[in-house]
């Protein structure tokens, strides 16, 4: 069986961010519901959507700048909820995060589904870095499903210049603006890329730019303030290391049954009842 991880968040931002997608008519939610719809009518079997119920998490004691629901369109945010409801409603697991973020769900789940021999193929679903960390060779890849495009242990190593291992690490030199922290200055992607490519952890690299074994423009600059900022390298590491002990239940959980009886009315409040009969045959066809 294939395992299908979805990223609730992007895929709303998406939905809402689309042509004629903004608005306060949940026409963000309609978007990623008749999404899944069709994944599943692609024959999905498993799916768990991961969505951030609220957007601050832990995170944000370990570090004040961490993003926060600050500057998101209100009629974004106010499409969250419902989008969990209606999800739920179509039969998706849904795991609404609150003190951990979507991420770390999808993180955790990647983890368990890759622990079960029964599983064939692990397909998280966003291209947002942060999750290339959860590769695994070809059985847990990414999938921009914009572009339908996936991304394997090579493919990371390819667009960021680092293994999965070492993303988070390649995110704390370089800074995520999208989730708050700076990186160190001075460390751009491509001295963090080719430095990390050899020494795969912060610690690993020498303190002394002349004891590195590769070369890069700046080293000494670089190498000086990687002494000074260390702490603050570590710290935002952990930032960026997705969690994998979220209890997201097990790979049998995740299997769609069919849409629940409130799923009629669900499609009728977004104004789109053809959803229902979708749900409904696709139920019948499989016999849900």
């Amino acid at each position: 069986m294939n395992i299908h991880l979805v990223d609730g968040k992007y895929e709303l931002f998406r939905y809402f961010y689309s042509p004629g997608g903004g608005g306060g008519d949940l026409r963000a939610v309609r978007g990623v519901v008749g999404s899944m719809l069709s994944l599943l009518e692609s024959d999905a079997t498993h799916v768990g959507v991961a969505t951030d119920h609220v957007v601050e998490s832990f995170r944000n004691k370990m570090w004040a700048g961490y993003k926060t629901g600050e500057g998101i369109d209100r009629d974004l945010y106010e499409q969250f909820g419902p989008l969990e409801e209606a999800l739920e409603s179509l039969g998706v697991t849904v795991w609404p995060m609150v003190k951990f973020e979507a991420d770390d769900a999808l993180a955790s789940a990647a983890e368990v589904a890759a622990a079960d021999k029964r599983v064939k193929r692990v397909l998280v679903c966003s291209p947002d870095k942060d999750l290339a960390q959860c590769v695994r060779g070809k059985r847990v890849v990414q999938l921009d499903r914009r572009t339908n495009e996936t991304r394997d242990d090579a493919g990371v190593v390819e667009k960021f210049g680092v293994p999965p291992s070492s993303i988070a690490d390649w995110l704390a030199l370089v800074g995520d603006t999208a989730d708050g922290f700076p990186g160190l200055p001075g460390w751009g992607a491509k001295s963090a890329s080719t430095v990390l490519a050899h020494y795969k952890t912060i610690e690993a690299i020498p303190p002394k730019a002349a004891d590195w074994k590769v070369a890069v423009r700046g080293a000494e600059k670089l190498a000086a303030t990687l002494v000074s900022g260390r702490k603050d390298a570590l710290l935002f590491r952990s930032l960026a290391t997705l969690r994998t002990d979220v209890n997201v239940g097990q790979v049998d959980d995740w299997e769609w049954k069919g849409p629940k009886k409130s799923f009629a009315k669900t499609a009728e409040m977004l104004r789109s009842p053809k959803f229902a009969e979708r749900a409904a045959a696709l139920a019948g066809k499989r016999g849900a």
